[in-house]
């Protein structure tokens, strides 16, 4: 059953509301939770140089918190789209286990220690129990594995669930290509669901030549290349309608964190 847009609304949001809590650290081990004002004028005002010289100020412990904090909110971002996104995927699949919705494998590391490595979201073939969905996902995925000139997988569809893609770290592209990898061997086509139109198109390139898809949030009525087209025309929800018809309230606390950040207290 598809929740509310109130339910929905919660899931996306309530991550982005801790990035309103963010403290900077300074650098201080034992303040693992972060520094307060108070404490941070205790630190720099000891610090003889630091009081010299006039950084021992409100502004700039506002922008150490501007600063990590910025990150902090992009990170809840994406955590937010990626809890958002399984949860679609629960309802309009109709799942009878939500550990459908999730896939992980496991690997060695130089020291011998095994890692578990986990994806956002999956679409397993055998489990979808709305039929118009079941068949929107073969075809979309034959679509796709053309596009990509990719043998169909046997198994469905794991998601890698971002916000935005600003870097072209080549370490995390790295893993990434890893992780595809890993997928197609387990019968899955690996899919990057990026909800902003912020990734460099060398970064797209790269991906689809290593056979992964790449959803954006780009303004296309083609499902094999935007998010939002995927998800009204395969899952069957209007993800893009969702986020225009709560846009003031999720603008708004938005902004409350980002006002707080900007500020020392």
């Amino acid at each position: 059953m598809q929740m509310s847009d109130q339910a929905y609304l919660e899931i996306f949001l309530t991550p982005i509301r801790k990035s309103k809590n963010y403290r900077p650290k300074f650098g201080v081990s034992r303040h693992s939770q972060g520094i307060s004002l108070s404490e941070f004028h205790q630190i720099y005002g000891a610090d003889p140089f630091y009081s010299w010289i006039g950084l021992d100020n409100d502004l700039v412990y506002a922008a150490h918190r501007a600063a990590g904090g910025m990150t902090s909110l992009y990170r809840q971002i994406g955590i937010g789209c990626e809890n958002l996104f399984r949860q679609i995927i629960i309802d309009q699949a109709q799942y009878e286990n939500i550990s459908d919705a999730l896939w992980s494998y496991k690997m060695q590391t130089p020291s011998g220690k095994t890692k578990t490595l986990k994806l956002d979201a999956r679409l397993e073939f055998s489990q979808i129990q709305q039929d118009t969905i079941a068949r929107h996902t073969q075809e979309w995925t034959k679509q796709v594995c053309l596009m990509l000139d990719a043998e169909r997988p046997s198994r469905g569809i794991v998601f890698e669930v971002r916000q935005g893609y600003k870097s072209k770290d080549s370490k995390r592209q790295n893993a990434d290509i890893d992780n595809a990898a890993v997928a197609w061997s387990k019968g899955y086509l690996p899919v990057f669901a990026i909800f902003s139109g912020q990734i460099d198109s060398d970064v797209i390139l790269r991906y689809r030549n290593n056979r992964s898809s790449i959803l954006t949030g780009i303004p296309s009525d083609n499902p094999t290349i935007s998010l939002y087209a995927f998800t009204n025309q395969v899952l069957g929800y209007d993800l893009a309608a969702f986020f225009r018809r709560n846009s003031v309230v999720i603008r708004q606390t938005v902004n409350d964190v980002i006002q707080t950040l900007l500020s020392a207290t």
